[in-house]
C-alpha cells in the first residue's frame, strides 16, 4: 500500500522516549486515518486505536475511559500507544487530555498519544488553550501530483482536472459518480460536518454560496463588496471574511492576501479566490474533462489553480506565506514568503509569457528567486513534483 511522507515522520517520533503528544490534523478524505492504520499495524509495542466519530457528541466521559483503559494496558507492557480518531468532536477535549497527559508525567507512565482531526480551527483552538508546549503537529494536506502519480498512475490532465482526493481516483473513468462521490462523500461532507456541526453558523446558505461562488473563481481576485453583489442575503463583509476563514481550515477554499509592506494593508486588501484542490472545482462543472480541458482559457484557469493549490498545501506544511500581488494593472500570481525572503511565482499557459509584473516586483521588492511556469519556463507537470519549501 502507498504510504505518504508522513508515515515515517510519525513512525520515527513513536520510536522516540515519550516527550510530545502527536497531533495529526487536515482536510477530509486525505489519509490521515490510513495513514496513522499504516503506522499501527507496524508498532511493536502495544497499542489502542479508537473513533469518536460514533460518540455521543459532547462525551468526555468517553475519552476519560478509553485512557484508564490504557493505562490498565500499560501496566504489563514498558509503553502503550494511545491513538484517538476525529478528537475534535469531543467537547472540551484538550481539558481532559491536558489532565489525563500530565499525570501520566507525574507518576511515570508510558503512554503515548496521537490525536487525529479533521477541524483545523478546533483543533487549533484545544491545543493553544490547554496543551502550549505539549504537542508536535503533523499537518496532512491534500495529495501532490507526485503522490496521484504514484499511487493512481495518473497523468498531469488527470491531477488538473480531478485534483488530489484518493478515494474518488476509482471513478475517474465514470465520470459522473465521481462527480456524485464529490458532491457528496467530500464537499457536502466537509462543510456539514467540519463547519455548520461544530461551529456556530449563522447563515449556513449563504456559507455554501461562497464556497460555490469561490470555487467559480478560483484564482481570480474578488473584493468583498463584489461579493456581497452576487450573493443572496450576503450580510457584511465581516461575515463573508469570516465564512471564508472557516471554508480555508477545512481544506476547501483560500482567499489568499495581498502581498504588502504592512500586515494591516494585507489584511485590508481583497482577497485572490484558492481552492485547495481542484477537484472542487471540477466537480462542480457542467462539462467533462476532455472537453473542458480542450478550451485554452478553462485549461489555463485550472493549471493556474493546480499550482496555486500546490503552493497553498505547501505553505501549510511548510511554515510559509502565500500571497499575490497587484499593482494597478500590473500582477504577479503567487508570492511566497519564509524568513523574510520572497519568491515570486507566475503561472503562463495559454502560450503569453507577460513579463512586466514579474520585473516591476523584483524592483519594488528584490525577490530571492523568480519562476515563471508553464511556457517558456518550468514545464508545469514538473513545478508541481517539486517542493516549494526546497526552493528557498
Amino acid at each position: 500500500m502507498f504510504q505518504r511522507v508522513h508515515y515515517q515522520t510519525l513512525a520515527n517520533r513513536l520510536q522516540e522516549p515519550r516527550r510530545f503528544i502527536q497531533v495529526i490534523t487536515g482536510p477530509r478524505q486525505v489519509g490521515k486515518t490510513t495513514m496513522v492504520s499504516q503506522v499501527a499495524a507496524n508498532l511493536k509495542v502495544a497499542h489502542l486505536f479508537v473513533s469518536a466519530d460514533s460518540v455521543a457528541l459532547g462525551n468526555s466521559v468517553w475519552l476519560q475511559q478509553q485512557w484508564e483503559y490504557a493505562r490498565l494496558k500499560q501496566e504489563t507492557a514498558l509503553e502503550f500507544v494511545l491513538i484517538i480518531d476525529e478528537i475534535q468532536k469531543i467537547d472540551q477535549w484538550s481539558e481532559t487530555v491536558k489532565l489525563m497527559w500530565d499525570e501520566d508525567t507525574r507518576t511515570g507512565l508510558n503512554i503515548k498519544l496521537v490525536l487525529i482531526g479533521s477541524s483545523r480551527l478546533l483543533i487549533q483552538q484545544g491545543l493553544t488553550e490547554s496543551l502550549a508546549g505539549r504537542f508536535e503537529v503533523i499537518y496532512m494536506g491534500h495529495w501532490n501530483f507526485s503522490e496521484m502519480k504514484e499511487g493512481f498512475n495518473f497523468s498531469l490532465d488527470d491531477f488538473i482536472w480531478f485534483g488530489g482526493y484518493p478515494g474518488s481516483a476509482s471513478f475517474i473513468h465514470e465520470e459522473n459518480r465521481w462527480k456524485e462521490y464529490m458532491l457528496h462523500s467530500i464537499i457536502e461532507s466537509s462543510i456539514s460536518r467540519d463547519i455548520l456541526m461544530l461551529t456556530r453558523i449563522d447563515k449556513p446558505a449563504l456559507m455554501k454560496q461562497l464556497f460555490e461562488l469561490g470555487c467559480l473563481y478560483s484564482g481570480q481576485i474578488l473584493s468583498y463588496t463584489k461579493m456581497i453583489g452576487q450573493l443572496q442575503d450576503a450580510g457584511n463583509t465581516t461575515t463573508l471574511s469570516h465564512y471564508l476563514q472557516l471554508l480555508h481550515t477545512a481544506g476547501l477554499l483560500g482567499g489568499i492576501e495581498k502581498f504588502a509592506g504592512d500586515i494591516i494593508r494585507k489584511r485590508s486588501s481583497s482577497p485572490k479566490f484558492q481552492v485547495h484542490n481542484t477537484a472542487l472545482m471540477s466537480a462542480q462543472m457542467g462539462q467533462h474533462k476532455k472537453q473542458a480541458l480542450s478550451d485554452k482559457a478553462a485549461r489555463g484557469r485550472m493549471v493556474e489553480s493546480a499550482v496555486g493549490a500546490h503552493l497553498l498545501n505547501s505553505s501549510l506544511s511548510r511554515n510559509m506565506n502565500l500571497y499575490y500581488w497587484r499593482e494597478n494593472i500590473l500582477e504577479v500570481d503567487f508570492i511566497l514568503e519564509k524568513n523574510n525572503e520572497l519568491i515570486a511565482v507566475e503561472v503562463k499557459s495559454n502560450g503569453v509569457a507577460e513579463f512586466r509584473g514579474l520585473e516591476a516586483f523584483k524592483k519594488m521588492y528584490g525577490p530571492k528567486k523568480m519562476i515563471l511556469v508553464g511556457e517558456k519556463g518550468i514545464p508545469v507537470h514538473e513545478f508541481l513534483q517539486l517542493n516549494p519549501g526546497d526552493l528557498f
